[in-house]
């Protein structure tokens, strides 16, 4: 159990990091509250990658739960700052990512990412599907996509950037 507890202890969690993407610093909540508060699409960036190098040792693994990054010179960034970050880096596809730019930056790339008693996912899985049996009772699915709003009631954890204060998550 204790080599288990090791292994998780160094796994990292982190969705809807929308690197380069200038819109999301006008998108509002339900409530009309910016969703990020940043002057800048580089302020932001570097908020995030800064706290990725702070929190993340090069033998961790990192879970990114999708929607990696947007705008244009998408492979030049990623060489540039991306692939420079610690960790072995792992991909649930988000709505959107595109494999074809993200492929060489990430160990592997998969629909959903399972760790004991985790299903990682972009999207909130339904609650049918948390209960068809392919997973254990007590599973948490870990995902992204909803930004602020609330996960749905259950056994659901939300790990986009803005509710996990801009760094990756431990996995515990």
């Amino acid at each position: 159990a204790n080599t288990q507890r090791q292994k998780m202890a160094n796994i990292w969690l982190i969705s809807d990091t929308h690197f380069n993407h200038a819109g999301i610093l006008t998108f509002k909540d339900y409530i009309g509250k910016p969703v990020r508060d940043f002057a800048t699409v580089d302020e932001m960036n570097e908020c995030i990658l800064d706290n990725w190098v702070d929190t993340v040792k090069d033998g961790d693994t990192v879970i990114h739960c999708g929607d990696v990054l947007f705008g244009l010179d998408k492979v030049e960034w990623l060489e540039a700052n991306f692939a420079k970050l610690p960790g072995k880096k792992r991909l649930v596809l988000g709505n959107h990512d595109n494999v074809k730019f993200l492929a060489p930056f990430f160990k592997d790339i998969q629909l959903w990412i399972e760790a004991p008693g985790v299903i990682c996912t972009h999207t909130p899985l339904h609650a049918q599907t948390l209960a068809e049996g392919r997973w254990p009772d007590d599973v948490i699915n870990v995902h992204g996509h909803i930004h602020t709003n609330p996960s749905p009631e259950g056994p659901y954890k939300c790990v986009c950037v803005e509710q996990i204060g801009y760094k990756p998550i431990n996995i515990e």
